[in-house]
């Protein structure tokens, strides 16, 4: 038998895992293992939650009772204490299509208060639609005294990847032990997946968008918009993961004060316009890239601004824009807006590069503003895969930021410079500085005549000798 046929040992094995209920008991011994053995990946995971920066304690299938005496078995355990700081939190998780359960994460909720610990953490695959909301909804009154968060699979994925591949970790060894979680949950057997269902209610309701029938009664528009807000959240995740930065959405002050605003945002919209988007911010880039769908054109599109130089030639600015774009595709879309205009005029890239005068609508206008926008079909099927409306968006989103943003460079003014040949600012402008010639001839002075050079005329004979320095000796008696 060949070496190359045989299996090799791994630290978490993904072999003889027959179920959700044994993926569910593996992944969450497995996350709560790595999380106390890699300090900094712990760390990045419960700090959020007001966790202390040390290493963990975790436990798995800690038994308690309810108030009625029931037994009750939360999947894990957290504990983080540094000094006379403690933090600790009961962990909940589902893989696969398990959903977390009201009822469960109350009794969770009440275990923790009865006990005096901080938080409830459930893990799933389900994605929040924002920051603030858990996807379950439980009574407010049990989150008083007792904290309710929720991390996805994608989330713990991602922060896993950007630790061992772009932030590092100090041991050798939990490097390599982080290396084997990220290898297991990426592995279909985990039960760990990605955002990749638009739900059952979305054929129906990207149809009566694209018709112009969709209103704010029709069943399931709700649960659409919230996927949408989710599909963004992953998109800025994956994205993240492949960069190793805190990809997020762009929120409002209000939004993040209150999500339910966004979500009646988004519903006028896909109402009125058949459209939707989204705002990802990105560490370091030019600009936020906008995302941003249209059922009714079935396209999907990216874009970001930019502000044009604040000098040089009409032709120059549009030039030094083009010098930037290389590896971006010919069919990208460029808008300039010159000061004041309503409109802008448009030249697709491959045009511009031929023409670049085509983007200037008057030599004797600044062009103020640029726009960069990426447009492709738009998939239809609910599930990721092929024709999928989730991979269509994912796609645009890479290829836009990977061909286009990541490239870009704002401009900024060139150092002023002194003028050449030794000559001072005003001599360079052409401005006479000197005194008149007869105010040199009469053997004067003035302030005004000395020049960076020194005096401009030297006086005739030796100095006369001032007053002050003719001392004489005084005698003692008074005499002279």
């Amino acid at each position: 038998m060949s070496e190359q046929d045989w299996q090799q040992a791994r630290l978490i094995p993904t072999s003889g895992i027959n179920g959700q209920e044994e993926a569910e008991r593996r992944a969450t011994s497995a996350l709560l293992a790595v999380m106390s053995a890699v300090r900094e990946f712990g760390v990045a995971l419960t700090k959020p939650y007001g966790a202390p920066a040390t290493w963990l304690e975790t436990f798995i299938e800690v038994p308690f009772k309810s108030a009625d005496g029931k037994k009750l078995y939360p999947d894990g355990l957290i504990r983080a204490r540094r000094g006379a700081k403690s933090w600790t939190a009961l962990v909940e998780v589902k893989t696969g299509d398990g959903v977390q359960r009201t009822d469960q994460v109350e009794a969770y909720l009440d275990v923790a208060k009865a006990e005096g610990f901080d938080a409830v953490l459930t893990i799933s695959n389900e994605i929040a639609y924002a920051p603030s909301v858990h996807p379950v909804t439980v009574d407010k009154r049990k989150v008083k005294s007792v904290a309710l968060h929720h991390l996805s699979w994608s989330e713990v994925l991602s922060e896993a990847i950007k630790q061992r591949v772009y932030r590092g970790v100090a041991d050798p060894d939990q490097a390599w032990i982080l290396s084997e979680f990220i290898r297991y949950m990426e592995h279909p057997k985990s039960g760990a997946t990605d955002f990749d269902d638009m739900g059952d209610h979305w054929v129906a309701i990207r149809n009566a968008a694209a018709n112009g029938t969709l209103r704010a009664n029709n069943e399931g528009l709700v649960d659409v918009v919230q996927r949408w807000e989710k599909l963004g959240r992953f998109c800025a995740m994956e994205l993240g993961r492949e960069l190793g930065a805190d990809v997020l959405l762009g929120l409002s002050r209000a939004e993040v004060a209150d999500p339910q605003l966004r979500i009646d945002m988004q519903k006028k919209m896909l109402i009125d316009h058949g459209t939707l988007s989204f705002v990802l911010r990105i560490p370091d880039a030019i600009s936020d890239v906008t995302v941003g769908v249209d059922l009714r054109s079935n396209r999907v599109s990216a874009h970001v601004d930019l502000d044009a130089p604040a000098e040089g030639r009409q032709a120059t600015r549009v030039n030094w824009l083009l010098r930037q774009l290389s590896d971006a595709p010919p069919q990208l879309c460029i808008d300039a807006w010159t000061q004041g205009a309503r409109q802008s005029l448009s030249e697709l890239l491959k045009d511009a590069r031929e023409t670049p005068d085509k983007l200037v609508a008057d030599s004797k206008k600044d062009i103020k503003r640029f726009r960069l926008t990426a447009t492709t079909q738009l998939g239809s099927g609910r599930k990721i895969g092929k024709n999928s409306f989730i991979g269509s968006v994912l796609d645009v989103v890479n290829n836009f930021y990977g061909e286009v943003v990541q490239g870009l460079t704002a401009w900024t003014p060139k150092a002023p410079k002194l003028p050449t040949g030794g000559r001072s600012s005003t001599e360079s402008a052409g401005i006479d500085t000197r005194p008149p010639p007869s105010e040199v001839d009469d053997g004067r002075l003035p302030s005004q005549q000395q020049g960076r050079q020194g005096l401009l005329a030297p006086p005739s004979g030796p100095p006369e000798r001032p007053q002050w320095l003719d001392i004489r000796p005084v005698a003692v008696d008074g005499s002279d």
